[in-house]
């Protein structure tokens, strides 16, 4: 069992406030009808097993959660830099708004979510507070 709880009528979202698509993907998931969680990753602290859970569930490694292009991921590593997944931890804790993509976990579902659309496909259609 995980440290990160699910529940069909709850979602989850990881995201960073200051990403534009952060915001708008944030004002989405709080329209819709479901119990609400959102962790504003640039005030609240994710664990390094939290990190690495979020990764397992979206079956990918913990790099895979890291944009490799951000400016403060390139003002210090090669995007083609190989490190462990302790490494790739210790990034995501020292800066958090290199996550790539907002990550929702939607009933027991976990997903990146590129865009608002995104997040729309994943909800029941008798959710009525989204079209």
């Amino acid at each position: 069992m995980g440290v990160i709880s699910t529940d069909n009528n709850e979602i989850k979202l990881y995201f960073h406030s200051e990403s534009s698509i952060g915001k708008q993907i944030q004002a989405y998931v709080l329209a819709s009808e479901r119990k609400i969680l959102t962790i504003d990753i640039s005030k609240t602290t994710v664990t390094g097993t939290q990190w690495t859970e979020l990764a397992k569930g979206l079956g990918v490694p913990v790099s895979g959660l890291i944009n490799k292009e951000h400016p403060d991921f390139t003002q210090h590593y090669d995007k083609r830099v190989d490190l462990d997944a302790d490494d790739w931890l210790k990034i995501l804790d020292k800066n958090p708004i290199v996550l790539s993509k907002p990550i929702a976990i939607i009933g027991k579902k976990y997903v990146q979510l590129e865009s608002p659309s995104d997040f729309i496909k994943y909800i029941e259609p008798d959710s009525k507070s989204i079209h």
